[in-house]
């Protein structure tokens, strides 16, 4: 099995390669670099590019940490071991035009020892428009990637993924989802440590070629002020979900994270409007049917 070094270093090279991709892709916006270090051990890379051509704020963020694992992160893994190592690189990009989506993606691994060790991630889509068109090609490029490894990976982890990014108080799904994974063994997947390494891997290879064919497919379509504040309030379900569902920001916070780095998956702008209501048979309320959980895009 490789080591959490070289699990690390794979995982920087990726974060190198996915922000190039995205400086080459927005065209105007560059990266900003910070580096942090973690009390407790380790530390990582936050790297937010904002204000671009079509790159309102995003981050790119490569971690990895070590130290004392916190009791009640002890408890929720059910485990007695204190020493832990996490590494990982996590992504969110907001665009500022709403017929560009919202995306994610995270890779990641963790141990605690030798017989204690896994990895997680995936990635999603959050359109504020649902581009039925898009979904499908988004599903089927994850699709075609999990299948290299093991055809029941894609609708396990589809199936996943939908019920993961589930905002349970609306009920509704944060976007058209993907795929997700967590606390993934060889026993889990039927497939060996490696090759869980590698296909976490070629997802982070994927996302550039994916997220740039979506963005340049409609970043020059023109936008109303009724499309934009829409954009605004899919924001806002966005937030919602991250900071009261998503595992990794609790994680971060649990564990002493740095807050700016954790808090990065935020837009820079979001709206909640009282008791918004769709028009009948608008391009917003066909949006809201498609936030269901099962939908096959494949």
């Amino acid at each position: 099995m490789i080591s959490k070094e070289e699990i690390a270093e794979k995982y920087k090279e990726i974060q190198d390669e996915i922000t190039q991709a995205l400086e080459a892709l927005d065209g105007k916006a560059r990266f900003e670099e910070e580096l942090w270090e973690r009390d407790g051990g380790g530390g990582g890379r936050t790297r937010v590019i904002q204000h671009g051509n079509i790159l309102e704020k995003g981050g790119v963020n490569f971690s990895a940490v070590h130290g004392k694992l916190p009791e009640q992160i002890k408890k929720a893994f059910g485990v007695d071991e204190d020493e832990f190592f996490a590494t990982g690189v996590s992504i969110v990009i907001h665009p500022n035009n709403p017929w560009v989506p919202i995306i994610h993606m995270n890779i990641r691994y963790f141990e605690l020892n030798e017989n204690i060790r896994w990895f997680g991630g995936g990635i999603d889509l959050t359109p504020h428009y649902v581009d039925e068109d898009d979904a499908r090609y988004f599903h089927g490029e994850l699709k075609k990637v999990c299948d290299q490894y093991s055809e029941a990976f894609y609708p396990k982890f589809k199936e996943w993924a939908d019920n993961y990014f589930f905002i349970k108080h609306r009920d509704e799904t944060r976007g058209i989802g993907g795929i997700f994974y967590d606390k993934l063994t060889p026993e889990k997947a039927g497939v060996s440590d490696q090759e869980i390494f590698d296909f976490s891997c070629d997802l982070g290879h994927l996302f550039p070629k994916v997220y740039s064919e979506l963005v340049n497919r409609s970043r020059n379509k023109q936008f109303t002020e009724a499309e934009k504040n829409w954009q605004l309030l899919r924001r806002g379900r966005y937030v919602e979900f991250n900071l009261v569902y998503d595992a990794g920001t609790k994680f971060g916070l649990e564990t002493n994270g740095r807050i700016e780095s954790i808090l990065m998956s935020l837009p820079e702008q979001a709206n909640w409007f009282y008791n918004f209501q769709t028009e009948a048979d608008s391009k917003e309320e066909r949006t809201l049917s498609l936030l269901k959980k099962g939908i096959n895009w494949v």
